[in-house]
């Protein structure tokens, strides 16, 4: 999946990054990219991209899972210079590869896991959420209320795998990509580098509600 191989990517390069950095002894550096790693990337982005795999089970639940844990070791790996107790208690509790984490193999720069046009994919469908998501909140549209959502772009086949991602984290009732809509009424407009993306004023605002106040 697209999601795997942009979560792995993105900490083959923190790996590279980090001891990069420790090697220089640039340790708060080292320490920060770890730091927005976890809270930005796996937490924000990726654990709410598995969900859904998770919860429909099969085969891409099971993949899904691996891929959690293996990350997961790889950031207690990075962290447990700073954090040595807490990150030896959690190793301890999911599958690990070694007695203790201590005398665990130390993670590395691997080129097999540098998934490049993954990880731009990924990218842009992430921007495109979060445009969606900074214009709603601009508009202070809570994130119960559901409204279709429209993709105009040259990219069809990327943001078409990102169909489920938007839906769920965009707010979204539907998503349609396109690479040219019609007349759309009145929508908002969000634009990104490579999508423009159209959202029906009617289904943001409930123009009658409106009116009576």
């Amino acid at each position: 999946e697209t999601e795997d191989k942009w979560i792995l990517s993105k900490l083959n390069r923190v790996v590279k990054e980090v001891c990069d950095n420790m090697d220089s002894f640039e340790l708060g550096v080292a320490a920060g990219k770890i730091y927005d790693f976890i809270w930005d990337d796996y937490c924000d982005w990726y654990i709410e991209l598995t969900k859904p795999r998770i919860q429909a089970g099969g085969d891409s639940a099971a993949a899904a899972q691996t891929v959690l844990v293996w990350v997961m070791k790889g950031m207690l790996k990075l962290l447990h210079p700073f954090m040595p107790f807490i990150t030896e208690e959690i190793y301890q509790a999911i599958p690990h590869d070694s007695e203790s984490i201590m005398i665990s193999k130390w993670v590395e720069y691997d080129e097999a896991l540098n998934f490049a046009a993954d990880e731009a994919e990924m990218e842009k469908i992430m921007e495109v959420v979060r445009g969606i998501r900074n214009r709603r909140s601009e508009m202070n549209i809570p994130p119960s209320k559901k409204a279709a959502v429209y993709v105009e772009t040259a990219n069809e086949e990327t943001f078409g795998k990102g169909v489920e991602f938007i839906k769920r984290l965009a707010s979204a009732s539907s998503v349609s990509v396109a690479d040219k809509f019609g007349d759309l009424g009145n929508v908002v407009t969000v634009i990104t580098a490579d999508a423009k993306i159209y959202i029906p004023l009617g289904d943001l605002v409930d123009f009658e509600a409106e009116r009576k106040r």
